[in-house]
């Protein structure tokens, strides 16, 4: 990996560090609010939902998805321990008030049982979880029937569009369609059965 790709992917890929500090600060401008709130308007939020965020960064879309549902409950995994305090931080009401609950982990290994959410989202991570196909499985495995999955980029994140839709088909999603705004595109899809 090249100077510039490292630095890169210490400021965005896995946080960490000043380079992960400064990065988490450039992963909370009003555009990245625009972004979650798309996304989460995609999946139809219901007051009382069982929310997960694979890979929330700073903690912005944790914040939109928490406003959202008073009478639910939000969760995140993400693989920085800078972005967990980062986020930690910035939600720190609902976590103390046990509405929210933030952990470092990997995309392939969620902490849950089987069929939990209502609502899974991704923003700006699958390009660097290790294996995306395992990582959609998890998040298919802790979705409950019926629940629904977005996974979305904005144009920074060099993501191609074309391989959301096969992507989401291999690991059993359903009813799948891809949107896509100036900020960015977001394939949003079903689990319609176990």
């Amino acid at each position: 990996m090249n100077p510039v790709s490292m630095l890169l992917h210490r400021m965005f890929g896995q946080p960490r560090g000043i380079a992960g500090h400064i990065g988490g600060r450039l992963m909370t401008g009003k555009d990245k609010r625009a972004m979650a709130e798309w996304v989460l308007s995609e999946m139809a939020i219901e007051p009382t939902d069982r929310i997960l965020e694979v890979g929330f960064g700073p903690g912005l879309g944790i914040e939109v998805a928490s406003a959202a549902t008073p009478d639910g409950f939000v969760a995140g995994i993400d693989y920085s321990h800078e972005m967990v305090e980062m986020a930690r931080k910035r939600n720190a009401v609902a976590v103390d008030a046990g509405n929210v609950d933030l952990r470092y982990d990997s995309a392939d290994e969620i902490p849950s049982e089987d069929a939990v959410f209502d609502k899974i989202f991704s923003i700006n991570s699958m390009q660097v979880w290790p294996d995306a196909a395992a990582g959609l499985r998890e998040m298919r495995r802790v979705l409950k029937p019926g629940g629904r999955i977005a996974i979305a980029f904005t144009p920074i994140a060099g993501q191609s569009r074309d391989e959301l839709r096969p992507l989401l088909e291999m690991v059993g999603f359903d009813d799948i369609r891809v949107e896509e705004r100036e900020i960015g595109v977001c394939a949003i899809a079903e689990k319609t059965s176990k």
